[in-house]
């Protein structure tokens, strides 16, 4: 893997960023607008998240370009457990620990790898080669159910779906404590942080930043200073349940980034080798976007959740 290739320099005059870093480095402003929303761009010292600032004359500016990865995903014979297949489109079960599609540091043993051997190389190529047939994604270690488009038509008709919020998806998920009340909605806006770049952050509703994001939750049962709980999302912003957990005080069990433990719940993880945010997409559905038909699948609790779940049953009695 070569080293990530790092551009500095100053800015010539006054202008929007996009455009002055553009004009410096020749590089498009569309991409100079994706390198300064994955926290890659440096003014002055400082990393910025608005395309859109003004800059001064004479600022000095880095952008960080990462390692090239290989152009193409390669088919990788590896097990998939398969909701449902026709000649459009694919419902996997993903289990917690498998990216979704190949990027840097992951290149091999994706959900695209396995797709392509899988499908035989016949997906949806409006994503581009290394990231073919992927319409939405869930998280590394979130387990359960994710669309994958074989045809541009699915993947169109998948993509409509998505961006008008009409795809139903239910998550079951088990939190830190017992949220209050027990239904509830949390409408709140999801940008990444400026602290880390890598994670995401709740913002402002009024905030420029970040996009709107709406979590329904349900508590299905009160566990040991945890909750077993539903979410239901309205909308599918990145690492969406994660955040709006976190930001009611309710982060989920083993989530390295948004939230702690209880102290007395962590030799429980412990003991089983829970190192994982406790999620999982159980449900998902939508209409066929070629046959019309409204179908929806359903995924029940990974071995690992079940366990988790149980004990902490245990606990509570």
């Amino acid at each position: 893997m070569s080293e990530p290739e790092i551009i500095t320099g100053t800015i010539a005059s006054p202008s929007r960023l996009d455009k002055a870093l553009a004009e410096a480095t020749g590089l498009s402003r569309a991409r100079v607008q994706g390198l300064i929303e994955q926290g890659r761009v440096d003014v002055a010292g400082k990393t910025v998240t608005s395309a859109s600032m003004k800059v001064a004359a004479d600022a000095p500016f880095r952008i960080i370009i990462a390692a090239a990865m290989p152009a193409e995903a390669m088919p990788e014979d590896i097990p998939l457990v398969i909701a449902y297949e026709d000649a459009h489109l694919i419902v996997v079960d993903k289990p917690a620990g498998m990216v979704v599609h190949p990027a840097v540091g992951n290149i091999t043993g994706t959900l695209v790898n396995a797709l392509l051997h899988h499908c035989r190389g016949n997906l949806s190529g409006i994503n581009g080669i290394a990231r073919p047939g992927i319409v939405h994604r869930i998280d590394k270690d979130t387990s359960g159910l994710l669309v994958v488009a074989k045809s541009d038509a699915a993947h169109e008709g998948l993509a409509v779906q998505f961006a008008a919020h009409t795809v139903h998806r239910r998550y079951v998920a088990v939190c830190a404590g017992h949220p209050s009340p027990a239904t509830g909605t949390i409408d709140a806006r999801v940008g990444r942080s400026d602290a880390d770049r890598k994670k995401m952050t709740v913002l402002p509703n009024n905030s420029s930043r970040g996009k709107t994001a709406i979590t329904h939750y349900t508590v299905l049962e009160r566990l040991d200073e945890a909750a077993l709980i539903e979410c239901r999302l309205e909308t599918g912003r990145t690492h969406q349940v994660r955040v709006h957990c976190a930001s009611i005080g309710h982060p989920l069990l083993g989530d390295p980034a948004y939230g702690r433990t209880p102290k007395h719940l962590r030799p429980v993880l412990e003991r089983l080798g829970f190192a994982r945010q406790a999620l999982h997409a159980a449900e998902l559905g939508f209409v066929h976007p070629v046959t019309g038909e409204n179908i929806r699948f359903s995924s029940n609790l990974p071995q690992d959740m079940s366990e988790l779940i149980d004990q902490l049953q245990r606990s509570n009695r």
